[in-house]
């Protein structure tokens, strides 16, 4: 424990957290929220699909897997030219993170993993932080990453280790493990959470809660996804994630891992203002921009602007962390 942080909660603990009345959850979280970070403060990050489908996995809610027919075009991997030019719109229009997406099982060592790697240092150069989602990572590329000035890496865990075969077949819950286990050795930040509405139970949805907050560091970044119920897949008939769910979810992440950038991440383009508000209100401090997360529907940038500019929400600076560190050594070096 550290700085007011637990690392050892129970599911017990979680549960009575989880299944407090709501107004009371939300109430807690706002509060813890309010303690730890700056409240009008989100981040806004861009993902972009550098290379899109023909996976190999079978993610059931993925439209990017080879086995089913969802519509979704199989493009190779995108020219770096063509990719900073993206990150440069992301950045001019308020993303201080920018995220690459590979549909990928896992990363390669070849002349695709170069040209990432090239990517990475150009987003870098930028002034940006640069995210990658990739698939499972070695150590020794989990390095080379980091040297190129990979800031996050994405890996997200989906649901429960006991609902993680119902879901996925193709790579093994401990391998997605190992994977942030690499990415955290090799010094990058760790972005990782999950989906509701895969036909978990809320059990399942509490036991993933606690896999992350039991972690020996925090991710500093929890992506909570509602199911995008793509045409094709396996769950495209599953029912629409409630509101209140993704409120829950939000709300009991953020008292969990207080300092975790906590991020409302696909499924936004089904809510109102009014629901992304609550989402906020529960401690919600991250968001992805632009209007296609990967290969789904996201809401524009313009409109987000709007919702901001209505909720008194401002974007949060790049690297804050790292700032706010070396201003506080120029401070005791001042004061020393």
């Amino acid at each position: 424990m550290n700085n007011g942080l637990r690392n050892d909660w129970t599911v017990q603990e979680i549960q009575d957290i989880y299944n407090m009345p709501l107004l009371k959850l939300v109430y807690r979280a706002a509060t813890i929220h309010r303690e730890y970070n700056d409240i009008a403060e989100v981040q806004v990050c861009t993902l972009l699909s550098i290379k899109t489908g023909g996976c190999t996995e079978d993610c059931a809610y993925c439209p990017q897997a080879a086995r089913y027919h969802t519509g979704v075009k199989v493009h190779a991997l995108m020219q770096k030219s063509e990719v900073l030019s993206y990150a440069q719109k992301a950045k001019e229009a308020g993303s201080t993170r920018f995220c690459m997406g590979a549909a990928w099982r896992e990363v390669r060592d070849n002349r695709d993993f170069d040209r990432v790697l090239d990517m990475v240092k150009g987003v870098n150069e930028m002034g940006m932080e640069v995210c990658c989602t990739l698939g499972m990572l070695t150590e020794t590329q989990a390095q080379k990453l980091a040297d190129a000035g990979l800031y996050a890496y994405n890996h997200n865990l989906d649901t429960s280790s006991g609902y993680y075969e119902a879901i996925i077949t193709t790579r093994t819950y401990d391998e997605r493990l190992q994977t942030l286990d690499n990415v955290r050795k090799a010094g990058v930040s760790v972005c990782c959470g999950g989906i509701i509405g895969l036909g978990e139970t809320h059990e399942d949805r509490i036991g993933m809660l606690h896999t992350l907050s039991t972690m020996p560091q925090h991710p500093e970044s929890v992506p909570v996804n509602a199911l995008v119920r793509v045409k094709g897949t396996p769950l495209e008939n599953n029912p629409k994630v409630d509101i209140w769910d993704m409120v829950r979810m939000i709300a009991t992440a953020r008292i969990l891992m207080p300092k975790s950038m906590v991020r409302l991440s696909a499924g936004r383009a089904e809510m109102s203002v009014a629901e992304q508000a609550w989402c906020f209100m529960a401690g919600a401090n991250s968001i992805f921009a632009g209007d296609k997360l990967l290969t789904t529907p996201n809401p524009a940038f313009d409109e987000d602007n709007a919702m901001f500019q209505m909720l008194g929400l401002k974007p949060r600076v790049a690297f804050k962390e790292e700032k706010k560190v070396a201003e506080e050594e120029i401070m005791s070096i001042v004061n020393s």
